[in-house]
């Protein structure tokens, strides 16, 4: 697994990536990173940690908007990814005890 330092509302993270997922997490920090800013930009809240959730959520409300696609090529249920998802953000937010 590769080590690779991204940028998410600018601060750095280093995060785990799989052979050959770098363009698939590039994408996924990039949709985090917009989602962030979106909610940052707008103002009303501060606080980093509130930000990241409620990113987390309106990323996750958007999975549940439609099937996600499985390795096989399939739609199905998206209620797996979306438990890996916020798995992950639960992990990173309890490592990073700068977002509070």
């Amino acid at each position: 697994m590769k080590q690779i330092e991204v940028q998410i509302m600018g601060q750095g993270y280093v995060l785990g990536c799989p052979e050959g997922g770098e363009t698939r997490l590039g994408q996924a920090v990039a949709k985090v990173d917009e989602a962030m800013c979106k909610i940052r930009d707008a103002g009303k809240i501060k606080a980093r940690d509130r930000i990241a959730v409620l990113a987390a959520l309106n990323l996750a409300f958007d999975l549940t908007d439609k099937p996600a696609p499985t390795p096989s090529g399939d739609t199905g249920d998206a209620s797996p990814q979306l438990h890996q998802l916020l798995q992950r953000l639960d992990s990173v937010l309890t490592r990073d005890n700068q977002l509070l």
